[in-house]
């Protein structure tokens, strides 16, 4: 686990004026922004696992990105994406098991039953959480976003041997931890709102998650976040 504490310095995106690089070319490459949460969740597995020296990290400018990216690597022209042995794949989930499965490295997916079957549970609950999120700053924010962090405190506490999901950190963090550091920075400097207040577990799973390098390297400057919340989904507000 020492590779985990490793610190990259972060490289300036790639433009839609950058070159690419020297792409199928036997290098491992992970195609990411530095401030989109699915790209967040594949960026902490490979740091997790210690892979910074086998995975190279890309970063792409999503406002101005490189026409080369969808004509030559992901012609679905999102993040994150990885490029392996001769082919080019996608999808944050998926990508964050084919690397637990596919790399050396602490495993991120629990081979004990019933933590496996509790995870799947939770993984298949992600994407309507961030709907209800996302659909909450519609409307009431903070009552409307209350369920869905009270389901992660309820899931919270399940296994007693970590303060985690499954116990011990997993890929069902690695889920969920790049949009609730999205939603507890926008709540609190918007709408002064603490989403850990009566919510104790959530509160210890935030400050356990803060003590993995893996994981703090990749959090997104708190300003860049709350003006991009501002800007795209708070506009009428």
């Amino acid at each position: 686990m020492a590779t985990a504490g490793v610190q990259e310095a972060r490289i300036p995106p790639l433009t839609s004026t950058s070159e690419p690089p020297p792409l199928f070319d036997g290098t491992t490459r992970l195609y990411i922004s530095y401030i989109c949460p699915y790209a967040q969740r594949v960026w902490i597995t490979r740091n997790y696992k210690g892979l910074q020296d086998k995975i190279e990290l890309v970063p792409i400018d999503l406002q101005n990105r490189p026409a080369w990216y969808k004509e030559k690597v992901y012609p679905e022209n999102k993040v994150p994406s990885l490029e392996h042995n001769g082919k080019v794949l996608g999808e944050s989930l998926d990508l964050v098991k084919y690397i637990d499965g596919n790399f050396e490295g602490p495993s991120l997916v629990p081979s004990d039953p019933a933590k496996k079957e509790f995870g799947e549970q939770l993984i298949s609950y992600v994407d309507t959480f961030t709907k209800e999120l996302y659909s909450a700053l519609k409307g009431d924010p903070i009552q409307q976003a209350s369920p869905a962090f009270d389901y992660l405190e309820n899931s919270l506490g399940k296994f007693d041997d970590g303060p985690f999901f499954l116990g011990q950190f997993s890929w069902v963090d690695i889920a969920y931890v790049p949009f609730v550091e999205r939603f507890q920075l926008v709540f609190f400097e918007v709408f002064k709102h603490d989403i850990t207040e009566g919510r104790p577990k959530l509160a210890a799973w935030i400050e356990e998650l803060n003590k993995i390098n893996a994981y703090t390297q990749t959090r997104g400057d708190p300003k860049d976040i709350v003006d991009l919340f501002k800007k795209r989904f708070l506009a009428q507000q």
